[in-house]
């Protein structure tokens, strides 16, 4: 199974804001954002398309011309709980430090860790890979894409963030029911 995942375009929030689920808006530059998806991918040739539930997806999955898309809450973005619309800089000191220390199993408080994030894609996509689709598009968020790129190459959590993953990404794998065969096939 052939996978196309990608990053929603650019929002209109800043990098000092800490955002995950937060239903933030895309940058103003949308319209032109989106564009060089058109031209990267097969986008008449998807068996399946699934979105994240947030709006920055879905909004895309519009902008492509994509009419009918399955939700899949498993690809929403980490949810950071109580800091979402918080400047990291306000976060207090001794929770963000925390975090920081062991973000693998430590979640925000009210949030989820990253484990909690990889192991729901993890499951998505081993029910994917289970099913008959021959060609699937994701549209997703930086979190998603890193846990894919753990899941692809066995890269230990806490080494995840060292990966820049940047709006507009896109990651091009084959999903192979047989052990050792996944692959990546390229990075734009």
């Amino acid at each position: 199974m052939e996978i196309y995942l990608i990053r929603h375009t650019p929002v209109a929030v800043g990098r000092s804001v800490c955002y995950g689920q937060l239903d933030v808006d895309l940058a103003p530059t949308f319209e032109e954002d989106y564009l060089p998806y058109r031209e990267q991918l097969p986008l008449d040739t998807f068996d399946r398309v699934y979105c994240s539930p947030l709006s920055r997806c879905r909004r895309l999955a519009a902008a492509l011309g994509i009419e009918t898309y399955t939700v899949e809450e498993r690809l929403i973005e980490l949810s950071f709980g109580d800091w979402e619309g918080t400047e990291w800089k306000a976060l207090p000191p001794e929770e963000l430090n925390g975090w920081m220390a062991d973000f693998v199993r430590q979640a925000p408080p009210g949030g989820e860790s990253f484990q909690a994030l990889y192991d729901r894609f993890a499951d998505f996509l081993t029910e994917l890979g289970e099913s008959d689709a021959e060609r699937v598009l994701l549209i997703a968020h930086a979190g998603i894409i890193r846990c894919a790129w753990s899941y692809l190459l066995d890269i230990p959590l806490v080494h995840l963030f060292r990966l820049p993953i940047g709006f507009g990404e896109i990651l091009q794998f084959e999903l192979s029911p047989t052990p050792g065969r996944t692959r990546i096939i390229r990075k734009v």
